[in-house]
């Protein structure tokens, strides 16, 4: 599955966040950036997962829809967090304050990037090679 491959490729680059110099602007900005694309392949792998599985809310487009449809098919999702990341997500555009900047490229590298991470795990633990494979 391509958006399987995407989701991976790209958490790999953001994972490599906490070796960086996040004091420099242009690294937090990739990072938030890296952030941003990771938490849309997330949710549209989730509505691909819950297609497959036959879950009727798969059909809508709304992430929050399909994050709430996520948590009932899926109990290793941590529905507060991935609430917060959506916000964060929704919030980017806002984004001035360059300590808030800061506070946002920690939380990425502590919090959203392991929950990207067992998000991976669980649904190759789920679904092996059978859904990811062409």
């Amino acid at each position: 599955m391509r958006k399987l491959d995407s989701y991976v490729s790209n958490l790999a680059v953001l994972e490599r966040a906490s070796g960086q110099d996040l004091s420099n602007e242009f690294v937090a900005s990739g990072i938030i950036s890296k952030f941003s694309a990771q938490f849309e392949l997330a949710w549209k792998l989730l509505k691909a997962t819950l297609a497959y599985e036959g879950v009727a809310e798969a059909a809508s487009g709304s992430p929050r829809q399909i994050l709430k449809a996520a948590y009932g098919a899926y109990g290793f999702l941590d529905e507060g967090l991935w609430l917060e990341m959506l916000q964060a997500r929704n919030d980017l555009a806002h984004l001035y304050d360059g300590e808030a900047v800061q506070r946002l490229v920690r939380r990425i590298i502590d919090a959203y990037t392991p929950e990207f991470q067992e998000l991976q795990r669980q649904l190759e633990a789920l679904y092996g090679e059978s859904l990811f494979a062409e």
